[in-house]
């Protein structure tokens, strides 16, 4: 028997919502890694948190040199 489908809406709650962004960026995170590492391909993620914060993974040293260093939301 499989998982119940989640429905997917916005979190009302300001620290449950970030508790859950920071889980779910991490876990993004992991799957791009493991992703590069399976595939042999590069790969590169921009996440932009709800205070403006940036993330950014490249699977490469040289994916840094990609992501402009003055983006803002």
């Amino acid at each position: 028997m499989g998982r119940e489908k989640i429905k997917i809406r916005k979190i009302d709650d300001i620290a449950a919502r970030q508790v859950t962004f920071s889980k779910r960026r991490q876990g993004l995170v992991k799957k791009a890694h493991e992703l590069s590492i399976l595939c042999d391909v590069e790969v590169a993620v921009i996440i932009f948190s709800p205070a403006g914060r940036l993330y950014q993974y490249s699977s490469t040293k040289y994916g840094a040199f990609f992501l402009p260093s003055s983006i803002s939301c």
